[in-house]
C-alpha cells in the first residue's frame, strides 16, 4: 500500500509494499497449453456475489516453495477465506511474446487451490519487451495494449473457474505506479475496459477487480487523490468493465471506526496535513464510505467494493516516514478486529472480500518497512494480530 502524505511545506510519498517485486523464476518454460493438475476447482460464488466482509489475506507465495504450504496453512487456520498473490506479467511472459512461463504459477495456483482457499491474482508489471521505457522498465502501462490483453487471455485461459478475481494494476493514481508518467484515469479506464473484455471472453464467472488506489492527499503532478481519480475512471466510460471496485483502506492514527469528517478536522490524527478537510478524510478507515458514496452516485449501488490492502503498522524506527502513525502490536491487533466489527456493522451487503496486510516473504527482515504491516513473523510464528483475527474470525463461523 503507498500513501502520499502533504505535509506542511513537504510532499513525502510513503511505499507501503503490496507494490514490492516477486523475483522471477529460473524453472523452465511449459508449454502453453499443458495439462494442470487435478485440483478441486472452488464451488462458484452465489450469485456471482463475494459473501459480505469475506477475510483475505496478502501472501508471498512465487519463488518461495518451502514455505508455501505453511503460509497458506496460516491463513486457513487463521480463518481467511481468500488469498491475495502476485502474479506479474514479467515473471510469466517475461522473455518475449507469447513465450510463457507457467511453473511456478501452476505451483502456486494448485497449491491455494488443496489448501481450500479463493484466489485474488494481482496482475501489473509488464515486462521489458513490452515498453521502451528505460527508466520504469516493470511499472507501468505496455507500449501496446493489445500484449496486456494478449497475456489477460492466456493467463484466465490458463486458470478458468481456478482464480477467482484478477485486481487489475495497483495505485495508478500515483506516477511511480504508471511508468514515472503523471497518473492518466482515461488511460487507466482503456485498460479497464480491455482488461475486462479479455477475462471474461476466457472466464466469464472470473471477478474483474480495479486497482486499488493509494488514498493520498497529493495533487502535485506525481498524484491524483483517489476520489478525483476514480471520478474521472467512471467519466472515461469504464461502469460496466468491473465486477467490484477495489479500494485500499488506509489504517493511521485514527479508531478503525472513528468518523472521517472528525479524523479531517484533528491535527494530530492527520500528521498536520496542510490539505483541505476534504482530502484529509483519508486518513480515516472509513474513508471506504467515501468511496462507496461516489459509486452509488455513479449508480454503481448493486456493485460490490473489495478492500485490497488494510492494515496498521508498528514501525516506529527513528526516521520512519511512518513512526507519527505506528502502534504497538497489541493495538494493531485490536484495530484489525475493531475494522472487521465496524464492517459487519456497517458495511454489509456492499462490501466483499477485505484483504489484510501480509503473511510475510520469509526473507524479510527489520530492515523492510512491509516487515512492520504483517499479521505473522516472516518465520511463520504468530503476532498479536494473527491471534485476535483468528479468534474473531473463528468466533463467527
Amino acid at each position: 500500500m503507498r500513501y502520499l502524505l502533504a505535509l506542511a511545506t513537504l510532499t513525502c510519498l510513503l511505499v507501503i509494499v503490496g507494490c514490492t517485486t516477486s523475483p522471477p523464476t529460473s524453472t523452465p518454460a511449459a508449454a502453453s497449453k499443458a495439462a494442470v493438475s487435478p485440483v478441486p476447482s472452488p464451488a462458484p460464488l452465489v450469485g456471482g456475489k463475494v459473501p459480505a466482509v469475506d477475510p483475505s489475506v496478502h501472501v508471498f507465495l512465487w519463488g518461495n516453495a518451502a514455505t508455501t504450504a505453511r503460509d497458506l496453512q496460516l491463513a486457513r487456520d487463521g480463518g481467511f477465506h481468500w488469498v491475495k498473490q502476485r502474479f506479474e506479467w514479467r515473471n510469466i511472459e517475461g522473455k518475449g511474446k507469447g513465450e510463457f512461463e507457467w511453473n511456478e504459477p501452476d505451483r502456486i495456483v494448485d497449491a491455494i487451490l488443496r489448501a481450500g482457499l479463493r484466489i485474488i491474482a494481482r496482475v501489473d508489471n509488464q515486462p521489458k519487451w513490452a515498453s521502451s521505457s528505460i527508466q520504469w522498465p516493470g511499472s507501468g502501462p505496455p507500449d501496446n495494449p493489445k500484449d496486456w490483453s494478449d497475456f489477460l487471455t492466456a493467463l484466465a485461459t490458463r486458470y478458468r473457474g481456478r482464480i477467482t478475481a484478477y485486481e487489475i494494476w495497483n495505485e495508478p493514481n500515483l506516477d511511480r505506479e504508471w511508468g514515472g508518467k503523471k497518473p492518466d484515469p482515461q488511460a487507466y479506464a482503456a485498460m479497464l475496459k480491455s482488461s475486462y473484455q479479455a477475462i471474461k471472453s476466457a472466464d466469464p464467472q472470473a471477478l474483474v477487480v480495479s486497482a486499488g488506489m493509494s488514498p493520498t492527499t497529493d495533487t502535485s503532478e506525481h498524484a491524483i487523490p483517489d476520489m478525483e481519480y476514480i471520478r474521472q475512471v467512471y467519466a472515461a466510460g469504464a461502469r460496466g468493465s468491473f465486477d467490484v471496485l477495489g479500494v485500499h483502506a488506509a489504517g493511521y492514527k485514527a479508531d478503525p471506526c472513528a468518523d472521517p469528517g472528525m479524523v479531517a478536522q484533528s491535527p494530530e490524527l492527520t500528521n498536520f496535513d496542510p490539505s483541505s478537510p476534504d482530502l484529509r478524510r483519508v486518513y480515516a478507515f472509513r474513508h471506504v464510505e467515501d468511496v462507496r458514496a461516489l459509486m452509488v452516485e455513479q449508480g454503481d449501488s448493486d456493485k460490490q467494493m473489495g478492500v485490497l490492502e488494510m492494515g496498521w503498522t508498528t514501525d516506529a524506527r527513528p526516521g520512519s516516514a511512518y513512526a507519527w502513525f505506528a502502534v504497538d502490536r497489541d493495538q494493531q491487533a485490536r484495530n484489525l478486529v475493531g475494522a472487521f466489527q465496524c464492517a459487519r456493522q456497517m458495511w454489509v451487503p456492499w462490501m466483499g472480500f477485505m484483504t489484510v496486510i501480509y503473511i510475510p516473504d520469509p526473507a524479510w527482515t527489520q530492515q523492510d518497512e512491509q516487515y512492520w504491516w504483517s499479521i505473522t513473523n516472516p518465520d511463520g510464528t504468530p503476532r498479536p494480530a494473527y491471534t485476535a483475527l483468528k479468534g474473531l474470525f473463528g468466533s463467527s463461523t
